[in-house]
């Protein structure tokens, strides 16, 4: 039996419609899975589940505003009729203010916050009665290197990103006695619309990057597949609570 084989099981990616999210719902998809997009952006999101499904995976798309309970309770019930189950849940859905501290506004600070830090809760809670009832689940929260780093732009995106690495944590705690691994992959820089902004935004960014990562390069969405797809599958049942980088060794450098 292939332990990284996926076949039969259902995977949630929130944010899959692009970007990173898509590149893992791909890898998942190719290792087997059924993939269920769940984004803000219904057309996008139509796009890359027309996109998946022509390429002989199975996928549907679902309307997803992460920062509400409600909506992420309604997408986790509807995957769950559609599919019959849920076995993994990827909690991919981001957003970003950059801007220095003194200028956040209040509704800066909760929409990232409620966004990326919130709707990983609230969508793990949805996702935990079906694991729990399968006897077996995978959630795995995206977190950032600015879980691990700051910097003067980013103040409530890295406040979400550490915080998901400590939700992380507390929910492994937590669900392990019910055979749900949680844990988190935290990307490097990867080629995305999010850090092609960001380049743009931010004078020196390529560089500094570029002289930091020891693999030499930028990351490409495909570059998280194989982590998800471990963390998302027989692989790793003995593996939970980790934060694990994805980051060509930048984390690792000095």
């Amino acid at each position: 039996m292939d332990p990284f084989d996926l076949s039969g099981r259902i995977a949630i990616v929130t944010g899959g419609n692009g970007g990173l999210g898509l590149g893992m719902a791909r890898g998942l998809a190719q290792a087997g899975a059924a993939i269920a997009i769940a984004a803000r952006d219904a057309a996008k999101s139509e796009k890359a589940a027309a996109a998946l499904n022509s390429e002989g995976f199975r996928c549907r798309h679902y309307t997803l505003q992460a920062s509400s309970k409600a909506s992420c309770t309604k997408m986790v019930e509807a995957v769950a009729g559609d599919f019959g189950r849920c076995d993994i849940l990827i909690n991919n859905a981001g957003t970003t203010r950059r801007k220095r501290p003194e200028q956040i506004t209040e509704d800066d600070w909760r929409e990232v916050l409620d966004v990326n830090l919130s709707g990983a809760m609230f969508c793990a809670q949805a996702a935990y009665p079906h694991m729990k009832a399968a006897g077996r689940g995978k959630i795995i929260n995206i977190g950032s290197m600015y879980s691990l780093f700051g910097a003067p732009l980013v103040a409530p995106y890295a406040a979400s990103k550490g915080g998901l690495v400590a939700l992380t944590r507390s929910l492994a705690a937590a669900w392990a006695a019910d055979n749900i691994q949680v844990n988190a992959i935290l990307p490097g820089w990867i080629n995305s619309d999010l850090t092609r902004s960001a380049r743009e935004q931010i004078e020196g960014l390529n560089g500094i990057v570029m002289s930091r990562t020891p693999a030499g390069r930028w990351g490409e969405p495909s570059d998280l597949a194989g982590a998800a797809v471990f963390l998302s599958s027989a692989a790793s049942d003995f593996i939970t609570g980790v934060a694990l980088p994805v980051d060509g060794g930048f984390s690792a450098r000095g």
